[in-house]
């Protein structure tokens, strides 16, 4: 399994395609975020959205999150046969109904590999859900 590994200071711009044959794409010995193909998201795990605030609970329990666009889809990655965005920030929703906006914030895991001046997001990086600022974690890749 051959993976594509990008390391060190590294600025991408333009429209670029990666691929690893058989492998991921990595920044160092992280998984870069990138859109699932099929479904077009990043899962993640976040905490319930306490609304409307307790007593009563939550009106979605969900605690899946998903990064549903990246604010920079000019990279992009070969995964199975298709073409999936790399996440340098983003559009997060989480739940199941309502669906909760959010968004992925700066990594804080990969500080030198970049699509123009936002640094890539990898395995292990946040987001936040907007209602209640309630932190998401990205561990799933899409790739």
């Amino acid at each position: 399994m051959a993976h594509l590994v990008l390391s060190g200071n590294l600025s991408l711009t333009g429209t670029l395609k990666l691929a690893a044959t058989g492998g991921k794409v990595k920044v160092d010995s992280a998984d870069m975020l990138v859109l699932d193909s099929s479904s077009n998201t990043v899962h993640g795990k976040g905490i319930a959205v306490m609304q409307p605030p307790p007593p009563t609970g939550p009106l979605d329990a969900g605690l899946d999150a998903r990064v549903i666009s990246s604010f920079n889809a000019s990279v992009t990655v070969t995964v199975r046969g298709n073409d999936a965005a790399v996440v340098a920030l983003g559009i997060t929703a989480q739940g199941n109904a309502p669906l909760w906006p959010g968004m992925v914030l700066p990594s804080t895991l990969n500080t030198g590999v970049m699509i123009g001046t936002s640094a890539i997001n990898v395995a292990g990086d946040s987001g936040v859900t907007l209602p209640n600022g309630g932190t998401i974690t990205f561990n799933t890749s899409g790739q």
